[in-house]
C-alpha cells in the first residue's frame, strides 16, 4: 500500500519479453483438479531494468487489449515508463523535465483501451508532475493548480513523499484522476477531464496536516461514468474509503472491524464500471483483510486461505474488474507475499509466480486485472530483483 499503504504492501516493487509461459502452481491445480484448462503465467524484464535487489520490472496496469502498463528500475535506480503490447513487444519512455537521479524519472500507471498512459515523473528536484502519452509516443505534462513545488526528500521509492502532481487513473474517455501534495505536504484529489479543465476535492472529514488529506484509488479508481474512488486520511491519521459521485457528491465508509488507530482504517484500491470497489482494512491488531463494496453500499469482506493474522501480514484487494474478480495479494505467517484472484461467487484461488522468492518481503504482488480476466503484476525473487508477470485464464 502506498506511503501511501499500496507501495509497502502490494510492493510497487515492464523489456525484453522474456516468455516463460507455464502450468499454474502445483498448489492452484489442486484446488481445481478437474479443470482442463489452467491458467498461465508468463513473466518479463523491461529493457534496460537493472538488476540488483530493489530494481527491476514492475507490471501496473492491465488493459482490456491486454496491454500492461508499467516501469523499470535501471541499474542507477532511475525509473523508466513502459507499455507491453500482448505480443510481448516492450516501447519504453521517459516523461519530457524526467529526472535521472535515483528514485526520479518517469512512473507509467493509468491505461486505458486505447493505450493511452496517464502517469507522473519526478524531475532534478524531486518535485512530481503528471503527464499523457499518447498512442503515437507523444507526451503532455501538466500540473494541477495548488500542486507543491518544493523540493521532496528524494531517495524515495516511485517519489511517493514528494510534492507535486500524481496522476494514476484514466478512463477510455481520456479523464485523469490522482492527487496532488500542496506545499504543506497535505494531498487533494484531482479530476482532468479530456479537454484539460481541473476539478480539484477533498473527502469530507479528510485531514489538513502534513501527511493527511485525500488519494485516490490506483490505476482503475475512475470509471467511464465519472464516479472516483478512492480513501483519505482524517485528523487522527486514521483512514476512510470513499465514492465520489460525477455531481461531485460523496459517500464515505468504513469496513466493519477497520481499526480506529494511527495508520489503520480502510483503504481502497480500485473501482469497477459499476460502481463496485475493492481494497482492505487494517484492523485493531493491525492485520489486513480484503473487502469488496456493492454500488448499493453494502460491504463482504475476506480472507484468502493462508493469510498470516499478524501485524501487517492478511489480505487486500488490489483491483476488480467488470466481471467482479478481483485480484491481489496476501501475506502469509512468514511475511511472503503470494497471489490471489476472488471470483464474484467468493471462491478464492491462489498462486504464485515462477521464480517468486520465498522469503519475507519477497513473492508475488498482483496489482490490476482486465475483463478477461488477465492479471498483471509483479514478483520479487529470492536475490530481492523485481520482474513482471501475466496470468492468462
Amino acid at each position: 500500500m502506498k506511503s501511501r499503504i499500496l507501495t509497502s504492501f502490494t510492493a510497487m516493487t515492464v523489456f525484453a519479453a522474456l516468455a516463460i509461459s507455464i502450468r499454474l502452481s502445483a498448489q492452484e491445480q489442486q484446488e481445481h483438479p478437474s479443470s482442463t484448462h489452467q491458467p498461465t503465467i508468463t513473466t518479463f524484464d523491461a529493457p534496460g531494468a537493472g538488476t540488483a535487489a530493489g530494481q527491476g520490472t514492475f507490471g501496473f496496469g492491465i488493459n482490456p487489449a491486454g496491454m500492461i502498463a508499467g516501469i523499470d528500475q535501471d541499474a542507477s535506480n532511475v525509473y523508466h515508463g513502459f507499455l507491453r503490447a500482448r505480443d510481448g513487444t516492450f516501447t519504453t519512455f521517459d516523461a519530457p523535465g524526467s529526472g535521472t537521479g535515483p528514485f526520479q524519472g518517469t512512473i507509467a500507471f493509468g491505461l486505458n483501451l486505447a493505450g493511452v498512459i496517464a502517469g507522473y515523473y519526478a524531475d532534478a528536484s524531486n518535485v512530481n508532475h503528471g503527464f499523457l502519452r499518447s498512442p503515437d509516443g507523444s507526451l503532455t505534462t501538466f500540473d494541477v493548480p495548488g500542486a507543491g513545488t518544493g523540493s521532496g526528500p528524494g531517495g524515495v521509492a516511485i517519489g511517493d513523499l514528494n510534492q507535486g502532481t500524481f496522476a494514476e487513473n484514466i478512463n477510455p474517455a481520456g479523464a485523469i484522476a490522482g492527487f496532488y501534495r500542496d506545499a504543506s505536504n497535505v494531498t487533494h484529489g484531482f479530476l482532468r477531464t479530456s479537454d484539460g479543465t481541473f476539478k480539484m476535492f477533498d473527502a469530507p472529514g479528510a485531514g489538513t496536516g502534513s501527511g493527511q488529506g485525500t488519494l485516490t484509488a490506483s490505476f482503475s479508481g475512475l470509471n467511464q461514468p465519472g464516479v472516483i474512488a478512492g480513501y483519505y486520511s482524517d485528523a487522527s491519521n486514521v483512514t476512510h474509503g470513499y465514492v465520489r459521485a460525477p455531481d461531485g457528491t460523496f459517500t464515505t465508509f468504513d469496513a466493519p472491524g477497520a481499526g480506529t488507530g494511527s495508520g489503520q482504517g480502510t483503504i481502497i484500491g480500485s473501482l469497477d464500471p459499476a460502481g463496485a470497489t475493492t481494497g482492505g482494512y487494517l484492523d485493531a491488531s493491525n492485520a489486513f483483510h480484503g473487502l469488496v463494496r456493492t454500488p448499493g453500499g453494502t460491504i463482504t469482506t475476506f480472507d484468502a486461505p493462508g493469510a498470516g493474522t499478524g501485524p501487517f501480514q492478511g489480505t487486500f484487494g488490489a483491483n476488480i474488474n467488470p466481471a467482479g474478480a478481483i485480484t491481489g495479494n496476501y501475506i502469509d505467517t512468514n511475511g511472503v507475499s503470494h497471489g490471489f484472484v476472488r471470483a464474484a461467487d467468493g471462491t478464492i484461488t491462489t498462486f504464485d509466480a515462477p521464480g517468486a522468492g520465498t522469503g519475507s518481503g519477497q513473492g508475488t504482488f498482483p496489482f490490476s486485472n482486465n475483463p478477461a480476466a488477465g492479471s498483471s503484476g509483479n514478483y520479487t525473487d529470492a536475490s530481492g530483483v523485481n520482474h513482471g508477470f501475466l496470468r492468462t485464464p
